[in-house]
C-alpha cells in the first residue's frame, strides 16, 4: 500500500514538473528570463520521465538491470538524469551553456567527463568526449568516451542506449534497450 502511494506522489510531482516547464518561471516578484534551449536541449526532454531496461556490458557480455530517471530542474535549463546500472547510482546534467548542449557525467569509475554534441537530430542523440574540457588520459584513466540515443517506435516509448568506455586502457561498448515507465 505505502508503494503504491508514493509511486502517486511521484506521478503527481512528475506531472506539477512538467506542467510548469510550460509556465513562465517566477521566484518571489522575479520572472526569469526565457531561455532558448538547443535543438539537441529538447531532443533530451523528450526522456523526462523513468525508463528501464537491460544493459549488455561489450566486455563480458554480462546483462544488467538498469534503470534511468530524466528530470527538469532550475526553472526548465537543466536535465538532471539519474542512472542505475546494476545497482550502482551514477548523475548526468544536460544545460546550454551558448546555445551548445554540455554534458557532464559523475560516473563510478571516479571520472567526470564534458560532453558536447557530435550530431543530434528528431531521433537520436549522440554525445562525444569534448577534448577541450577534459584531461583523461586512456593511459591511467576509465571514462566514458562516447554516449548515444535512439528513440525506438512511433510512441517513443522505447529507446536504445549505447555508451563507449576505456576501460583500464581497453575500448568497450555497452548498449541498452530502454522501455519508458513513467
Amino acid at each position: 500500500m505505502m508503494r503504491f502511494f508514493w509511486g502517486m506522489v511521484t506521478s503527481s510531482i512528475f506531472s506539477i514538473t512538467a506542467l510548469a516547464a510550460d509556465q513562465p518561471v517566477v521566484i518571489g516578484d522575479v520572472a526569469m528570463p526565457e531561455v532558448n534551449s538547443s535543438e539537441a536541449f529538447r531532443q533530451v526532454e523528450k526522456k523526462v520521465g523513468k525508463w528501464e531496461g537491460k544493459m549488455t556490458q561489450g566486455l563480458t557480455g554480462k546483462v544488467i538491470d538498469v534503470a534511468y530517471e530524466w528530470r527538469l530542474t532550475s526553472g526548465g535549463n537543466t536535465i538532471t538524469e539519474t542512472l542505475v546500472e546494476d545497482g550502482v547510482e551514477m548523475l548526468t546534467t544536460y544545460s546550454d551553456k551558448n546555445g551548445e548542449l554540455i554534458v557532464r557525467h559523475y560516473c563510478a569509475l571516479g571520472t567526470e567527463p564534458v560532453f558536447k554534441v557530435r550530431d543530434v537530430s528528431n531521433e537520436s542523440l549522440e554525445l562525444e568526449l569534448d577534448e577541450a574540457m577534459n584531461d583523461l588520459h586512456s593511459e591511467h584513466e576509465s571514462f566514458v568516451t562516447q554516449m548515444k540515443w535512439v528513440m525506438r517506435g512511433e510512441d517513443g516509448d522505447s529507446m536504445l542506449f549505447t555508451n563507449s568506455i576505456m576501460l583500464e586502457g581497453q575500448l568497450t561498448e555497452n548498449s541498452a534497450m530502454l522501455t519508458r515507465v513513467q
